[in-house]
């Protein structure tokens, strides 16, 4: 096994300075007494929380640099590695490979021991989740942006996301861009820059799928952006084109009846009174007019049809 460093791999067992694996002399006098682990890795939560305890008070005596002070925090790395198993649980769903969350979450553990004080009375387990998550989290704000963002909107992206389910519970509704602004003492100019910036975390293909809006596996602010979408105007316009010829077989009487109709949507009795024409007469007049035009369509339809044929 392998565990991650900012100086570079290191091997399970801790090496001496001149990298040669640690002799049984070293070992010796590293834990001064107390049980050597068979294999630190393999060992139970209880026990690797009861040697724990005893190592750090160990590694807390040896001069850093040393070799025995190696191998002590090399021990505790191995014992206590189950926690960055468990940290890296809750990022199980990232794309992230889950080799290089658990190598930054050693980093996290490192860094946890060297930063343990056994005099504060906390549990080693209870101090050392927050620093291996928190070393997991940095490791996604800083690689896992799609397109790369200033830092001070990456952060901006969760100060608003705090406050947006923050406010949500207040009010029981999605809060308003002036609303977050208030929350955060930020302009909306700002808010606005934050949530722009929030789209470049993620980015999705464009042979990807787009839900509806009662999809929730569509990406938020892609619904409804489709690359073509049915326009029914299109349809519209084939129908005013074939019926132009008929149209202009109307004589003017006719067509100025249409035009007064669904041109300038006059009633009937208004029709009748500018053409001099009872109402009921216009009546009978649409009628014909209309049925028409409609046997015109039709027929052209037909002819269409036979002709593709």
């Amino acid at each position: 096994m392998v565990i991650e460093r900012t100086a570079g791999r290191l091997p399970a067992r801790a090496p001496t300075p001149r990298g040669l694996p640690v002799s049984a002399a070293v070992r010796l006098r590293a834990l001064d007494g107390l049980p050597e682990p068979e294999n630190p890795l393999a060992a139970s939560t209880d026990d690797a929380r009861t040697l724990s305890v005893a190592l750090f008070a160990r590694l807390r005596a040896l001069d850093k640099g040393t070799p025995e002070h190696a191998y002590v925090r090399n021990t505790l790395v191995e014992l206590n590695l189950s926690l960055v198993k468990f940290g890296a649980r809750r990022f199980r769903g990232r794309p992230e490979p889950a080799e290089d969350i658990v190598q930054v979450g050693t980093i996290g553990l490192i860094k946890a021991i060297d930063r343990f004080d056994p005099d504060r009375g906390v549990e080693f387990s209870a101090f050392a989740l927050p620093t291996i998550v928190g070393e997991m989290k940095r490791f996604f704000r800083d690689t896992g942006w799609a397109v790369r963002v200033p830092r001070r909107l990456q952060e901006l992206r969760i100060d608003l996301a705090k406050a947006s389910d923050a406010l949500e519970q207040q009010a029981g509704h999605r809060p308003h861009r002036a609303e977050l602004a208030e929350r955060l003492d930020l302009t909306e100019e700002e808010v606005a820059e934050g949530e722009l910036a929030s789209h470049a975390y993620t980015a999705h293909s464009l042979d990807a799928p787009v839900g509806g809006e009662d999809d929730e596996r569509a990406p938020r602010g892609t619904t409804g952006r489709h690359t073509a979408v049915d326009e029914p105007a299109y349809e519209l316009i084939e129908d005013l084109d074939s019926l132009r010829p008929l149209l202009d077989q109307l004589d003017e009487r006719d067509r100025l009846i249409l035009s007064l109709r669904f041109g300038e949507e006059l009633t009937q009795t208004e029709i009748g009174r500018r053409v001099g024409l009872s109402q009921m007469h216009v009546s009978r007049l649409l009628a014909r007019i209309l049925g028409e035009l409609r046997d015109g369509l039709l027929e052209d339809g037909a002819t269409a049809e036979e002709t593709a044929d």
